[in-house]
């Protein structure tokens, strides 16, 4: 009795199916790495704060008034989105360009603007905090003039301690770069 699903060999005159894996799909947003363990653990400690929210405000609209109830909802929506945005933050590539995610702004670059992609050693700020380290930050410069844009840094919450994640994003984003800015 052949057990096709076990084995690598299938069908041998099954089609191929036509459409496109996920991961294939150029024009959807995607983000080239996956979030560190410093923004996934941040959130989760928000998310956990805003349990505890939910449930004070289940207890305050049993014991107490409805505008307080009311406030402690508020106050826990809020967190829960500081919580699930931060988990949006970062930079997202797709054909169109170059997306760059922080908490309170969004910023898209089209490839047919972006001049450069490149990784360079300089001060960067470690975790988002003010202290500046020395360490590698992904660069893109513009068309618009001016400074170059910082995209990535390996100091950040998403490639702390994580060097070759950092090596990967930056080759990948750098590889998008070379391909679209060519073939618009």
């Amino acid at each position: 009795m052949p057990l096709h699903f076990l084995t690598a060999d299938g069908e041998p005159d099954a089609a191929l199916s036509e459409a496109p894996l996920p991961y294939e799909e150029r024009e959807r947003w995607r983000r080239p790495y996956r979030p560190g363990p410093w923004r996934v653990a941040a959130s989760a400690v928000a998310l956990l704060i805003a349990s505890y929210l939910l449930l004070s405000t289940l207890i305050i609209a049993m014991a107490g008034t409805a505008a307080e109830a009311v406030a402690c909802l508020a106050a826990a929506a809020l967190v829960i989105a500081y919580a699930l945005r931060m988990l949006r933050v970062g930079v997202w590539i797709s054909s169109h360009g170059i997306r760059r995610v922080s908490l309170f702004r969004t910023v898209t670059l089209a490839w047919r603007d972006v001049t450069s992609v490149r990784t360079a050693q300089q001060p960067v700020r470690w975790l988002g905090l003010p202290r500046t380290v020395q360490g590698q930050a992904l660069l893109a410069g513009s068309r618009e003039g001016g400074a170059a844009q910082t995209l990535l840094t390996d100091h950040d919450a998403d490639f702390l301690a994580r060097p070759e994640a950092f090596d990967r994003a930056a080759d990948m984003v750098e590889a998008w770069a070379a391909e679209y800015r060519r073939h618009p």
